[in-house]
């Protein structure tokens, strides 16, 4: 359930009382306020429903001025309202349009936290690589920040949000930059440890790759579109993402240029792929734009970026499937 405070001119209060009226809420009230000709809509209403409203208000109040709206959780409410219908029941768990924007937006910007996360967890990932060190790669895995980009970049194509779009971009290029640097730059003070098989099983391209990447990114979107932490998604994402960045940036900096390739097409694939499977999931989840134009290039924006992902995936799988690139690197052995 949520409460929807609407603040407003008492001129345009009709307008949303009848919109309250036809969204049959729990309950509602009107509440006067200080201020000259303004009022304050109180409104209790299941979960399933809540987007309903807000879109129904937004288009009353399109051409009027000097109105908010504000969306408040709420735990519990006595007596206890009668159960949602089942045809309404998959809409319970979603959180609203609003709600997601403003969290995947806040978690996609481009921060100094978000840069020194990314080079700490690269140095952590880096190591545990070289080392071989599971619990040093999961570890660097819990502390990256990449799930906020690549979600900001898939919630925005489905909203055709072009801003979000552009900044998701820029913050996940330059988190991977940070990281593919920071491990470049440790690869001079240690030496590559060939024989570790967590490193080398980052240059290892295979098609179970491509399912965990789809896997993580759409649990991802999931989570996120039914109002659930997505921290612990966040670590499945990271394990596509950090990785591969980290094994490419101490192969480079090693002169190691093929495994370079490879971890390289890796990271490349996962992208695509975490990035298509929240899309898909997105949209699946029918979260899009309230208006008809919006929808229209939100749809345009979806279709164009599916078919280019889906483009470079049967790319990915072609060389995966012909290019043997799913076969351990032999490597020489040093007497």
């Amino acid at each position: 359930m949520r409460e929807i405070e609407i603040h407003l001119k008492n001129a345009d209060r009709d307008l949303v009382t009848r919109c309250i009226k036809a969204i049959d809420p729990i309950d509602w009230a009107v509440f006067p306020v200080e201020q000259q000709d303004r009022a304050v809509i109180r409104v209790i209403i299941r979960a399933g429903r809540s987007q309903l409203l807000i879109d129904n208000v937004q288009a009353a109040l399109e051409n009027c001025t000097d109105w908010r709206v504000s969306v408040i959780p709420v735990e519990a409410t006595l007596p206890e309202p009668d159960p949602l219908p089942d045809n309404e029941k998959r809409h319970s768990l979603q959180i609203l349009r609003e709600e997601l924007l403003d969290d995947v937006t806040k978690d996609a910007a481009l921060t100094r936290d978000f840069l020194i996360l990314s080079s700490l967890s690269a140095i952590v990932a880096a190591i545990g690589l070289n080392s071989d060190g599971v619990a040093a790669v999961i570890g660097a895995m819990v502390i990256a920040p990449l799930l906020g980009p690549i979600l900001g970049f898939s919630l925005a194509v489905g909203l055709g949000k072009f801003d979000l779009l552009r900044q998701s971009a820029v913050t996940l290029s330059a988190g991977l930059a940070v990281a593919l640097a920071t491990a470049f730059c440790l690869s001079f003070f240690v030496e590559l440890n060939l024989g570790s098989r967590e490193l080398m099983s980052r240059t290892e391209v295979r098609l179970d790759g491509v399912a965990l990447a789809l896997a993580a990114g759409g649990a991802a979107a999931l989570s996120m579109a039914q109002g659930k932490a997505a921290a612990l998604v966040g670590v499945m994402v990271a394990a596509a993402l950090l990785p591969p960045g980290a094994a490419l940036g101490l192969f480079m900096g090693a002169g190691e240029w093929v495994l370079a390739m490879r971890a390289g097409l890796l990271l490349l694939l996962n992208v695509v792929c975490l990035v298509l499977s929240a899309q898909v999931v997105f949209r699946f989840k029918q979260i899009r734009p309230r208006g008809w134009i919006e929808r229209k290039n939100a749809s345009r924006a979806m279709w164009i970026n599916a078919g280019t992902s889906l483009f470079f995936l049967l790319i990915f799988v072609v060389l995966i499937l012909f290019l043997d690139l799913g076969a351990e690197v032999k490597l020489p052995s040093i007497d």
